[in-house]
């Protein structure tokens, strides 16, 4: 008996209970839903020598920033397809394999052109998807396109998946067609509950449409079903915190964080941790709330452990907020030199805008409003660059419509706030409107 993953694909195991030990796993996987390491492992031990098995294991690795765990479990992969594997899965080990690796590049070439020949490995197709997906971290302006793009190459392939859909309907959302990306989220969300990543991508939606409410209530119905250890738990939190900041309830956010997202309260993965820290703290902050000075050191001191070096363009945006916060210059202008150094050579897809934006925050922690200004106006356009999604990205349009008002520029801060509530209404960006009158 040949054995297949749920999306009928042939899988190099003769063992009923690996085979399905991997498909519960791939299902927690690429729902964000706890439980899939420990699936993973189960396929291991029931069957050493499944490839596909252990090159998800590596990739779960991966999430949790576990570099050298990862690695290993790749190189084994890689050894077993070799001996016991089809043409498929020694392209989807590659694949996983290159990304497990860093070599996002390499990465999404092997991917765009495996689902060519398996359009229904999930899997592979995966990988460019999402907000911490390999088009997202490309470097590209375009990625959101991309990735809307993507899902309608291969829409026929899946029909009423609720995996598929909860990726297209985050595409599209992400892509400015929100109406249409919230109904087809939901719709996946309405085929499985236990799926953190459609609540995660309706959050999403309903951030851009303005909904606050529909998104409170939505995380506080679900979220009890959903245990902390869940990869994406802390994250859809902090979606909660923003809706609070949007009611200028500073105190709800700040116990959000205390809950859930400091990093002596999560499980979550290192860039989430890092990332969610830094941006609600900094957008408390420039919103006129007072943070504890502690909050900062504690976010700073984790960040710093896990990301030493120059990492990715979103990682050093969050980096700098973090380092001009605490007015750590000497640990801004370092990894400034590195940001600079790898723009210099070529090596930075995602351009100036980078630097640019780490020199703004830095002179916004300063108080140079019109320095962090000067620093933002050329690359506004440019910041969709660094990766994330729109509502992490956001943060930047905030801190620059902040600094004009406190810079005086009022009349170009009315023309912003003007502009982003004809495409949503927002609490928040009319108590500036009528601050900036």
């Amino acid at each position: 008996m040949v054995h297949q993953d749920r999306y009928g694909l042939p899988l190099s195991t003769s063992s009923p209970t690996a085979a399905s030990a991997y498909r519960d796993g791939v299902d927690r996987m690429l729902s964000a839903w706890p439980g899939a390491a420990e699936a993973f492992d189960r396929a291991i031990k029931d069957d050493p020598e499944f490839t596909l098995a252990h090159i998800a294991r590596a990739r779960v690795h991966s999430f949790y920033q576990q570099g050298e765990a990862a690695r290993k479990e790749a190189a084994h992969a890689r050894d077993l397809v070799k001996r016991r594997g089809s043409e498929r899965e020694k392209s989807h080990v590659e694949t996983l394999a290159l990304a497990a690796e860093g070599r996002l590049p390499a990465a999404l070439s092997s991917a765009l052109k495996h689902v060519e020949s398996w359009p229904r490995d999930a899997v592979v197709l995966s990988l460019p998807l999402g907000a911490f997906g390999l088009f997202a971290f490309s470097g590209m302006a375009d990625h959101d396109r991309a990735r809307q793009d993507l899902c309608e190459r291969y829409v026929s392939h899946y029909g009423e998946d609720w995996w598929f859909l909860s990726n297209y309907g985050w595409s599209m959302t992400e892509n400015g067609q929100v109406k249409k990306g919230r109904a087809m989220t939901e719709r996946a969300f309405d085929l499985r509950r236990n799926n953190a990543y459609a609540a995660h991508a309706l959050l999403h939606a309903m951030f851009e449409d303005g909904s606050v409410a529909d998104a409170d209530a939505l995380v506080t119905q679900w979220i009890g079903t959903y245990e902390r250890s869940g990869i994406l738990h802390g994250h859809i939190r902090w979606h909660q915190a923003l809706g609070a900041l949007e009611r200028d309830d500073a105190a709800r956010a700040l116990s959000i964080y205390a809950d859930v997202l400091q990093p002596s309260a999560t499980a979550a993965p290192p860039l989430n941790v890092m990332s969610d820290c830094a941006s609600l703290l900094w957008r408390l902050e420039a919103y006129g709330h007072t943070v504890p000075k502690q909050l900062w050191a504690d976010a700073d001191a984790y960040a710093r452990k896990y990301f030493p070096k120059m990492s990715l363009p979103f990682v050093e945006m969050h980096m700098a907020l973090l380092a001009a916060a605490t007015g750590n210059q000497a640990a801004l202008e370092e990894r400034l030199n590195a940001v600079e150094q790898r723009l210099a050579e070529g090596k930075l897809p995602a351009g100036p805008v980078v630097p640019k934006i780490c020199r703004a925050m830095s002179a916004f922690a300063g108080k140079d409003y019109a320095a962090c200004a000067r620093h933002l106006e050329d690359v506004l356009g440019e910041v969709v660059r660094i990766g994330g999604s729109h509502a992490q990205r956001e943060i930047v349009e905030d801190t620059f419509i902040v600094a004009l008002i406190r810079s005086g520029e009022l009349k170009r801060a009315r023309t912003l706030l003007d502009a982003r509530l004809h495409r949503r209404p927002s609490a928040r960006d009319k108590r500036w409107q009528r601050a900036a009158a």
